[in-house]
């Protein structure tokens, strides 16, 4: 038996109960996750691809899929080896940059990789429990389709222009400050708002407001002006916040109800998709993040936009939306490499035709080659050090390359 001085059993009982009050204060705010900002905060953490799992969810309904020839070739994987690991974009040859595609994709956690090529899907690629099946999390990707909701609203009539001030659609803004009314859509859209956004990492930080919040639409419209509208860009969620209320309000729809209706079904999904919500009561979609899909349903997207909008010959977006927000201009917005929510990677001269990306946090991309036909689409659960926009421009430039030629940023 143990024996034990007073002092060591005071000592030991003022442990077990600190680790008492840890457990119980833990459980406590696990319990609270269904309603609490700050709860989720430090439960969850910071944001990962468990997060599909955790916030709850709206359905968002395919049809008929459309047709996506499947014709797996070795080109992709031959552009890649002829990519010298020294030419930059975060390249270790410890993880088989230069050598076999397939390997370097499982050491890069990469959780699925799929090239379409000519409107042929050329490479599938899942990594360890994961299938075409699977459902994947697209985080800051889901800007892109909030974009391109709100391309067709305009072109339906639900929404008049992009220049309409964001107080047309969510007048209760003036109350709390009357220039609200120079923001316009445009504004919100191309991350020029001027609304105030600080990247603090802690659970009270507008990052884990605009993330975490259990009612998006009070947090969207909590949102302060910093200076004026246009001239700044600042990567910021409370603009996709404010936008996706806009739409909602301007259609009278459910944002994933409108997305089946005129986009996801329209596109040819094969599989249902999903919206995250802040929360089941509330029952906003998340705006800034959480679209849900099969990683070929997201390359069915980007082959729409690579094809000007168009899918099985009907126009699906506007092809002069495509153009613009993907385009290479800084004459209404002052970021040449951000558009409408999709990164541009200028080609060419401006106005000319760019590569561009749908990109979401921890290595999401939807990346578009359109001089190429071309299509990648990269999920993962990091994103590490790679430069991905940086190594899929080389791929979607060099997959019909000469053998023996090296690829160079």
């Amino acid at each position: 038996m143990h024996s034990y001085t007073p002092k060591i059993r005071r000592i030991l009982i003022i442990i077990g109960v600190f680790i008492g009050v840890l457990v119980l204060t833990y459980g406590v705010l696990f319990a609270l996750t269904g309603r609490s900002q700050f709860a989720r905060a430090v439960v969850w953490f910071d944001a990962d691809v468990g997060d599909i799992n955790r916030f709850p969810s709206r359905n968002i309904e395919a049809s008929t899929p459309s047709e996506l020839p499947v014709a797996p070739d070795d080109k992709t994987s031959e552009a890649f080896k002829r990519i010298d690991p020294a030419s930059g974009g975060g390249l270790d040859p410890a993880l088989g940059a230069g050598g076999d595609l397939d390997t370097f994709l499982a050491k890069t956690d990469t959780t699925a990789f799929l090239v379409v090529k000519d409107g042929v899907l050329v490479k599938e690629w899942y990594g360890e429990d994961i299938g075409r099946e699977t459902l994947q999390t697209s985080f800051s990707v889901s800007k892109s389709f909030l974009s391109t909701l709100v391309g067709i609203a305009i072109n339906q009539g639900y929404i008049s222009s992009l220049d309409d001030p964001i107080t047309d659609y969510i007048p209760e803004l003036l109350d709390r400050n009357p220039q609200f009314s120079s923001i316009t859509l445009k504004n919100l859209i191309t991350m020029s708002s001027g609304l105030a956004y600080e990247d603090k990492k802690t659970p009270w930080g507008d990052p884990a407001k605009t993330y975490y919040s259990p009612d998006l639409r009070a947090t969207a419209l909590s949102a302060v002006i910093d200076e004026a509208s246009g001239k700044t860009f600042l990567y910021n969620n409370y603009n996709p916040l404010l936008l996706g209320m806009a739409l909602e309000r301007a259609t009278g729809q459910r944002v994933s109800d409108y997305m089946s209706k005129v986009l996801w079904s329209p596109l040819g999904a094969e599989a249902n998709a999903s919206w995250s919500m802040d929360s089941t009561s509330n029952g906003f979609e998340k705006m800034e993040s959480g679209v849900n899909a099969r990683a070929i349903d997201f390359a069915r997207f980007g082959l729409m936009f690579a094809n000007d909008g168009v899918v099985a010959g009907k126009q699906i977006v506007p092809q002069q939306w495509v153009h613009d927000a993907t385009a290479v201009d800084t004459t209404g917005d002052p970021a040449e490499n951000y558009q409408y929510f999709w990164w541009v990677y200028p080609t060419g001269p401006q106005g000319s035709t760019a590569d561009f990306a749908a990109q979401g946090n921890l290595g999401q991309y939807i990346y578009v080659a359109p001089s190429e036909d071309t299509v990648i689409v990269r999920l993962g659960s990091d994103e590490g050090d790679v430069a991905w926009p940086w190594l899929m421009g080389i791929l979607a430039h060099q997959i019909d390359g000469p053998p023996g030629a090296l690829a160079t940023p």
